[in-house]
């Protein structure tokens, strides 16, 4: 380390000389003082995902807003079981947050329970389109049917696939949790996992208007 010395005919000690930061120290270590990246990786991440997943859907979305106003369209009748299934995935989203929120207070036990609980609804949620399907293929009602009909197994399809990663995603949170490896000081997977469930039940809500008010 150079030794400052003081400036006789001013009285001020002058700043060290410059020295152009390589992100190591003089000893070859890393740089303790080198500016890092701000945001985490795996929050980074599900940012990056989740805007390609919103663009996928504002352009299929309108499409189908573009399409609704051509002679050839013809609505179908929804499948009643969207309204429960709705309210199954708001209800997992709530279980999710909780769960959340009870390992930012150290109750390990109860984010175990609700995030477990929240898990389950996602996969009801998905039976519950399964059987929305169903109902319109026993209604006669296929992808090839209407425009509608095609864009309402294209649509719900494929955010039941990005919903079925959100609870691939809780699964491994939750194993996680049970091996005592989620404190209220280290929870970011937990964080990143409701972050993304979150979106997916917007999504949904805002896709199933789409769908009803068309």
């Amino acid at each position: 380390m150079p030794i400052l010395t003081e400036d006789r005919r001013t009285g001020t000690v002058p700043p060290p000389p410059f020295k152009p930061s390589g992100g190591r120290g003089d000893d070859g270590s890393p740089d303790s003082g080198s500016s890092s990246f701000p945001i985490p990786k795996g929050q980074l991440g599900v940012w990056i995902l989740l805007t390609a997943i919103i663009m996928l859907f504002a352009g299929l979305s309108s499409a189908y807003i573009v399409l609704r106003g051509v002679p050839a369209w013809q609505n179908i009748e929804l499948p009643w079981l969207l309204w429960p299934n709705t309210t199954i995935l708001l209800l997992s989203s709530v279980a999710i947050d909780i769960s959340r929120r009870a390992v930012r207070r150290g109750d390990l036990q109860s984010m175990k329970r609700w995030l477990a609980s929240g898990g389950i609804l996602g996969v009801a949620f998905l039976v519950g389109q399964l059987a929305a399907w169903r109902q319109l293929v026993n209604a006669g009602v296929y992808l090839p049917s209407t425009l509608q009909s095609g864009f309402f197994y294209i649509l719900t399809g494929l955010h039941g696939l990005h919903l079925l990663g959100g609870v691939i995603a809780l699964g491994l949170v939750l194993a996680k949790a049970l091996k005592n490896r989620l404190t209220a000081f280290n929870y970011e997977p937990l964080k990143l996992c409701a972050m993304y469930w979150h979106v997916m039940d917007a999504l949904w809500v805002y896709l199933f208007l789409l769908l009803l008010l068309s």
